[in-house]
């Protein structure tokens, strides 16, 4: 059964609550109809709420905010004091001030010095360098050399004096995007085969062998002249150029001339350093004689290597890694044995802890040019009857680690292994004491061989700024080598140290100190009278220590002495050639400009 009386209520309700509805929103229609007739503020609604987030509110990250509502007034009282121009203004004279106290001035630099020198032994050192600037961009310089000695090396009956003078001549220009230079020079040494054998003339007579010996002339002399120049460039692809020609000769009408020139250049390729070397070396020469005096013609070599070696380099996360490769083809003048030669170029290195440890590794080769030139300055007392040819430098890996240990303190680890077709390589001359021998076919003279020998060498070395006035440093190389055809890989040491110390002691006083150890190495003397063929002969070890203390009168001049094997052991760098004792060298430096 239906109940009416809900029919009736529920249509009244609904007609109330819409009457009371309706009511409300005219009655707010009227109230803001009253505000805005009264002209009571303006049309922004409720902004002096507490909370009024809207977007505009992002102008407030402006250094200098602009508000206009008076509930956010006491917001502008806020001062940003770390912007205030007296707190700057107050702070950089002081320190300014404090720098320039502390300060000290600079010394004078000279362009030009004089040395000279005296000792024992009659050894006479002298050297004098002078430069000019002219305008604004060119120079011109000098550069005189001497150094002899009247010999006196104990126990030796031949003469062992010597001398070695040498004169450089250089004109070049510096401009922004460029530099060059030319340059001229001059030497002349003499040297004496001194080294006999210590049992040479033992089958001999007295009166004999001292008539043999007088009768040897020692003195072998030697002349060069060379002209070469430099240029770099600031700005392209071509970056420098280097190039010489020399001419050298000696007094038993030796002669040689050699010519060089490597420019280089380099570009930028998808943001890659490419770089690409290149080399053109000539060398020519003769000897009037072979060693055992039979030939009719003089002896020539001649050889031309031409040669490219083109490498990027690549710099991601920390890795440094060069890629490259060296191409030479090598023309064989007096004979025909051309050859075209492929190298390695690598080289990789990789910060392990910043600057304090870093990691290198990488695999190089190159044709190396030999001439009698270069061999005359690493062993003056070479017969001039030598075989001149490259050497293949195949390959040489190495690895190692290098770094800081301190701020002042650096080290370098290194290990390698070498393999080098016709390695150049000292041996004695084989000799008899037949009166009618040249004069350096007794024993006194050295020849080159070549073999193909693989070195396994580690080094380390390690140097120390323990303040401003202390420097120290040492270095050690050991060495393994390996030879195909000789019987040992002649004259070669095992082991290598040197060390080295300077300090100042006052600001007038200064003093250093160099020593250094040579192992054992290995030589073959053969007197082919007695016995056909020799046996390897071994050369003790040496140590050699040397100093020097020096006093500094003004910036200008200061005086020195130098003492030098303090030993005093006349131990042997090649066989059979003592060098001289203890020596003393005094002398004075004088700075100079005109």
């Amino acid at each position: 059964m239906l109940n009416t009386q809900s029919y009736i209520i529920y249509p009244f309700r609904y007609l109330l609550s819409f009457c009371l509805l309706s009511f409300c929103l005219l009655l707010s229609q009227f109230s803001f109809a009253q505000k805005k007739e009264s002209n009571i503020g303006s049309e922004e609604v409720n902004i002096v709420k507490p909370y009024t987030p809207t977007i505009s509110d992002a102008s407030k990250i402006q250094e200098s905010p602009v508000l206009d509502d008076d509930g956010n007034a006491k917001k502008e009282t806020i001062n940003y004091s770390i912007f205030s121009f007296p707190v700057a203004s107050t702070f950089a004279p002081a320190k300014g001030k404090a720098e320039g106290v502390d300060k000290e001035a600079q010394e004078k630099f000279y362009n030009n010095y004089a040395t000279f020198g005296y000792g024992n032994y009659g050894n006479l050192n002298a050297e004098l360098f002078v430069n000019k600037e002219l305008g604004s961009n060119d120079y011109v310089g000098g550069m005189f050399r001497h150094f002899s000695s009247s010999g006196g090396v104990n126990d030796v009956p031949l003469d062992s004096w010597f001398y070695d003078t040498s004169l450089d001549a250089t004109y070049g220009a510096n401009y922004d995007t460029m530099s060059w230079n030319v340059d001229l020079g001059y030497q002349n040494q003499v040297y004496n085969w001194f080294g006999l054998p210590t049992d040479f003339g033992s089958t001999l007579s007295a009166s004999d062998r001292n008539s043999l010996i007088a009768g040897i002339d020692t003195k072998h002399a030697y002349s060069g002249i060379s002209l070469g120049g430099k240029m770099r460039f600031n700005e392209g692809a071509f970056k420098e150029a280097a190039m010489k020609f020399s001419h050298f000769s000696d007094s038993y009408g030796s002669s040689e001339n050699r010519f060089y020139v490597k420019p280089s250049l380099q570009f930028d390729v998808a943001n890659q350093f490419v770089k690409t070397d290149f080399i053109v070396d000539y060398v020519d020469g003769s000897f009037d004689k072979n060693y055992t005096n039979t030939n009719t013609e003089a002896v020539k070599y001649g050889f031309t290597n031409l040669g490219i070696s083109p490498s990027f380099v690549i710099q991601e996360n920390g890795w440094n890694v060069k890629l490259g490769a060296s191409l030479f083809y090598s023309i064989d003048r007096e004979g025909s044995n051309n050859q075209f030669l492929i190298y390695p170029n690598i080289n990789v290195s990789y910060p392990v802890v910043d600057d304090l440890m870093i990691f290198y590794a990488g695999a190089e080769g190159a044709l190396e040019q030999n001439s009698y030139m270069d061999f005359v300055k690493e062993n003056p007392f070479l017969s001039p009857t030598l075989l001149i040819a490259p050497t293949d430098r195949q390959y040489d890996i190495f690895a190692g680690l290098k770094g800081k240990l301190a701020s002042s303190v650096s080290y370098n680890l290194r290990g390698s292994y070498n393999n080098e077709r016709n390695k150049a390589l000292f041996r004695s001359n084989d000799y008899t004491e037949n009166t009618a021998n040249e004069n350096y076919a007794f024993g006194n003279s050295f020849q080159v061989v070549y073999d193909d020998v693989r070195t396994f060498r580690f080094s380390g070395d390690l140097k120390a700024d323990f303040s401003e006035n202390v420097s120290f440093a040492i270095g050690g190389t050991f060495s393994s080598y390996k030879n195909s055809f000789e019987q040992e890989a002649w004259n070669l040491p095992a082991v290598e140290v040197n060390s080295s110390i300077d300090f100042n002691i006052t600001p007038k006083w200064f003093a250093g100190a160099k020593a250094f150890y040579v192992g054992e190495r290995k030589d073959l003397k053969t007197n082919t009278d007695l016995m056909p063929v020799g046996s390897p002969v071994k050369l003790g070890s040496y140590f050699d220590v040397n100093s020097h203390l020096g006093y500094k009168h003004n910036s200008q001049l200061t005086g020195f002495i130098k003492l030098n094997n303090m030993t005093g052991k006349s131990y042997q760098k090649w066989m059979n050639y003592p060098v001289q004792g203890f020596q003393v060298l005094v002398g004075a430096n004088y700075k100079f400009d005109f």
